[in-house]
């Protein structure tokens, strides 16, 4: 199967309405270039899934700014003040989820699990509407495991197969977030024969499709 993919056949795969999760980290090994293609269909009510709300002109905050996002599941958003703005003003949703909390959330999707007990958030906002358990005199909150319809995630290497390899930090939330989406496509930087399998960090089965650009 070639997962080889262009822009017009990326941009078929936005919906309106649908959750898509980015990675990055305050946009590093955040997809650019996707985003970008997104912000060119002026498709919208997306939800998206990503660690902040990146910057008014850079990474998820492009696709803020253009209005194309009705809810924004994040760990924070004090790098964007537009997004600060629209949520005060209703106009954004926003959840605010602890980081360790989200990305174990991403993980359990990923992993086939429920989710998550965590003790983090207890006695604060985080709890509220949230199932507790206690365990051996613990107290935890039930963290249920999320996904998406859409990964759009940022690679390195890639082989034809669409095994990928990251770049230092720009690793963070993308591999995670292969593993907890229904398709998954992936920027790379370079396309390779071969990727030594100890060096493989997402396997081919957890990527779609797969695109040339990554910077």
């Amino acid at each position: 199967m070639n997962k080889w993919i262009d822009k017009k056949a990326f941009q078929k795969l936005i919906k309106e309405g649908q959750s898509i999760m980015v990675g990055g980290f305050l946009t590093c090994g955040t997809p650019e270039l996707l985003i970008d293609y997104i912000v060119e269909t002026n498709i919208g009510n997306l939800t998206i899934i990503c660690n902040d709300a990146g910057y008014p002109n850079k990474g998820v905050g492009k696709l803020i700014a253009n209005h194309q996002v009705k809810k924004l599941i994040a760990t924070h958003i004090g790098t964007n003040p537009d997004a600060g703005k629209l949520m005060s003003e209703g106009s954004l949703e926003v959840e605010l989820i602890p980081q360790g909390t989200f990305i174990e959330q991403i993980r359990a999707k990923g992993g086939g699990l429920g989710g998550i007990l965590t003790p983090t958030g207890l006695h604060t906002p985080v709890e509220i509407g949230k199932q507790k358990i206690t365990i051996d005199g613990k107290e935890y909150i039930v963290a249920e495991a999320f996904g998406a319809d859409l990964a759009i995630i940022n690679g390195y290497y890639s082989d034809h197969l669409g095994n990928l390899t990251y770049s230092g930090t720009a690793r963070n939330f993308n591999p995670m977030m292969a593993t907890a989406a229904d398709k998954v496509v992936a920027l790379i930087h370079e396309e390779v024969e071969n990727i030594d399998p100890e060096h493989v960090i997402t396997p081919h089965v957890f990527v779609d499709f797969i695109l040339g650009g990554a910077i």
